[in-house]
C-alpha cells in the first residue's frame, strides 16, 4: 500500500512548479494584474485531485513524468478557469473559495472573467507543445478529450442544467446525475484516460480508467453534497449548507442521507472493479477512490 497522503503532496509540488514556469514563463509588466489574479486562483489551495489522476493513470504506461506534470498543470488550469466562473454572481455568487476570497472579490468582476478566460486558453496552449509530447497526433487527442470535458457536453453542460434548476426545481435523479457526470465526471474521465493517451495505451485500458474515473468522479460529487449537509467549515474552508441554502437538488435531498451513502459506496466498488486489468502499480488510483469519499462514513 503507497502512502496516499504523500503522492498527493508530491503530485501538487511537482504540478504547482510547473504551472508557475508556465505562466511565469509568460509574463509581462502591462498584463501583471491578469497574471497576478490567474496566479491566486490555483494558488488558493486544493486537493490537486485531478493532476493526481493524470500523473498516476501516467505511471501505468511509463510515461515521461515531465509530460505528465504538464498535461497535469493543463488540467488543473481548466478546473481553475471553471471555478473562477462559477463564482461569479451570474453564477453561484459564491464570495469565499477555498477559505480566501474568491477571484472577482479579490480582483474584481472584469478581472475574473480574464483570468478564467485567460487560463482556459493557456491549458490548451500548454497541450498543443511540442514539450508535451513529441507525437502531434497525441497532442490533438489530448485537446479533442480536454475541449470535449470541459465544453457543452462536459463542465458548461452541466452547469448550465445546474442554473436551470435553480429556476425551476425540477431535478430527478435520472437528471442529478447527468448534472454530476457532465460539470463533474468528464473531467475526472479526461485525466484518468491522459495517462493512456500519453502512453498510447490499449484501447481496453483507455475503457478501463475512463470508466473508473467516471463512477468516481459521481462518487466524489455525492460525497462532496453529503459533506454540505454534514460537514464542518474547517474541513471544507466554504460555506457548509450552501447547496440548501440555494435550494439545490442533489442526491441527498432527493434520497436522503442513508441512501446516499450507499449509492456512494456502490459507486466507489465499481470504479475500483473497472482497474482489474492493470496491477499494483494502479493502487495509488484505487486507494485515492477510498480516500475521497471515505469521510462520508
Amino acid at each position: 500500500m503507497s502512502d496516499l497522503p504523500t503522492l498527493l503532496a508530491e503530485c501538487t509540488t511537482v504540478v504547482d512548479e510547473i504551472m508557475d514556469v508556465i505562466l511565469l514563463s509568460q509574463t509581462k509588466d502591462t498584463e501583471m494584474r491578469l497574471f497576478e489574479a490567474m496566479r491566486y486562483s490555483y494558488t488558493t489551495g486544493g486537493k490537486r485531485l485531478r493532476p493526481f489522476l493524470v500523473t498516476h493513470s501516467s505511471a501505468l504506461f511509463s510515461v515521461d513524468q515531465r509530460c505528465a506534470a504538464r498535461v497535469a498543470a493543463a488540467v488543473e488550469f481548466m478546473h481553475t478557469y471553471s471555478l473562477i466562473h462559477d463564482d461569479l454572481p451570474a453564477m453561484d455568487n459564491a464570495d469565499i473559495r477555498r477559505g480566501k476570497p474568491s477571484c472577482h472579490r479579490q480582483f474584481d468582476e472584469a478581472t475574473a472573467i480574464l483570468a478564467g478566460d485567460a487560463l482556459q486558453a493557456l491549458a490548451f496552449e500548454v497541450l498543443t507543445a511540442p514539450e508535451t509530447h513529441v507525437d502531434p497526433a497525441v497532442r490533438v487527442e489530448l485537446v479533442r478529450g480536454l475541449s470535449q470535458a470541459a465544453g457543452v457536453n462536459g463542465m458548461c453542460g452541466g452547469q448550465m442544467i445546474d442554473l436551470l434548476a435553480e429556476r425551476t426545481g425540477e431535478l430527478n435523479i435520472s437528471k442529478i446525475t447527468r448534472l454530476q457526470h457532465l460539470k463533474t465526471s468528464k473531467m475526472f474521465a479526461f485525466s484518468s484516460v491522459a495517462g493512456s493517451i500519453l502512453g498510447k495505451g490499449s484501447h481496453r485500458s483507455y475503457m478501463a480508467l475512463h470508466n473508473f474515473a467516471q463512477d468516481f468522479g459521481l462518487a466524489f460529487q455525492i460525497a462532496d453534497d453529503l459533506l454540505d449537509v454534514e460537514g464542518d467549515r474547517k474541513k471544507l474552508c466554504n460555506s457548509v449548507g450552501q447547496n440548501v441554502v440555494d435550494g439545490k437538488a442533489t442526491f441527498v435531498s432527493v434520497l436522503g442521507v442513508e441512501r446516499t451513502r450507499a449509492h456512494v459506496s456502490l459507486l466507489v466498488d465499481n470504479a475500483i472493479t473497472q482497474l482489474e486489468v492493470f496491477d499494483e502499480v494502479a493502487d495509488p488510483l484505487r486507494e485515492a477512490a477510498h480516500y475521497f469519499t471515505n469521510s462520508i462514513n
